[in-house]
């Protein structure tokens, strides 16, 4: 049997995610993560919050005790993805902002994350950051990914910390200025993957769910050319799917999540997307490596 040629060690290298909830470290970004730790990078995943007003998304968890204890759930799921992914992890301690539900939506709950002043919510990132000292670091757009007012909150908490934790001047109390060489925005559900995906499925006479999802799609949505890093990690999908399948209060494993067999989506996409969006090393784009440009002693 042929085995497969082992990657370059990258040990010594250090990445570091920052998600707005538990499970976005599984469904974002996951496959890549686990190919990093297996190459020997110390990931560390920062959770801003606790998950606390997320829905049941899985019919099979909707019972008695579930949402009352929601909050202890959800930790002990983020323990079991981040064993499966090989990961550390933080909690910043944010209270979940919830899903505005309403036209017009209501506001915000008080005191949650989506409420908090930006400098406030970085402050303990920014100590993470020059604790951990990473070598890379990647959050969501502007966007959010999607408009969750988490998740733009991350966004927003995610950029300023990663600015200001290069500046020595900058609450000196939160630890030694550290300057991040690269920041990225996670792009894993663009549009191409999905047409590509859509058609696959259909080439083999299987149903696909992305039918409904890409007619709402602007073909002119400019986030697709943002793009600039496509991490080759199929072989790591099982360990995603793993991870997924640990948030069994959000995942579902009859959903659409489930549905694109991996054999194929490992033949039509074996990567997964990120945008480049400041480095202070130099690199040359298209990126197939998230370290790109990046030296060590």
């Amino acid at each position: 049997m042929t085995q497969r040629p082992q990657a370059p060690s990258k040990a010594g290298l250090r990445l570091m995610h920052v998600h707005a909830h538990p499970d976005d470290e599984s469904s974002k970004g996951a496959a890549s993560t686990a190919r990093y730790v297996a190459e020997g990078v110390d990931v560390h995943v920062v959770t801003c919050t606790g998950g606390e007003r997320g829905s049941i998304l899985n019919p099979k968890m909707d019972r008695p005790g579930i949402l009352e204890n929601i909050h202890e759930i959800r930790r002990q799921e983020m323990e079991r993805a981040r064993d499966i992914l090989g990961v550390s992890q933080d909690w910043l301690g944010f209270i979940d902002s919830g899903w505005p539900e309403g036209d017009p939506k209501p506001p915000l709950p008080e005191g949650c994350f989506g409420l908090v002043p930006v400098e406030e919510g970085a402050r303990p990132l920014i100590r993470l950051i020059r604790s951990f000292k990473p070598h890379v670091m990647t959050t969501y757009d502007e966007n959010g990914g999607y408009p969750h007012p988490d998740h733009i909150q991350c966004h927003n908490v995610s950029v300023y910390a990663f600015e200001k934790a290069a500046d020595p001047d900058y609450e000196p109390d939160l630890g030694p200025a550290w300057q991040v060489s690269k920041l990225y925005y996670h792009h894993g559900f663009n549009r191409p993957k999905a047409v590509a995906l859509h058609e696959a499925m259909l080439a083999h006479g299987l149903e696909s769910h992305y039918g409904e999802r890409l007619e709402k799609w602007d073909k002119d949505d400019a986030w697709d050319a943002r793009v600039t890093t496509h991490v080759p990690c199929a072989d790591y999908f099982g360990v995603r799917d793993q991870a997924l399948l640990a948030h069994a209060t959000q995942i579902d494993p009859d959903s659409w999540w489930f549905a694109t067999p991996r054999e194929l989506e490992k033949q039509v996409w074996p990567t997964e997307d990120y945008e480049l969006v400041t480095s202070h090393v130099p690199t040359t784009l298209p990126e197939d490596d998230l370290f790109a440009g990046i030296t060590i002693e």
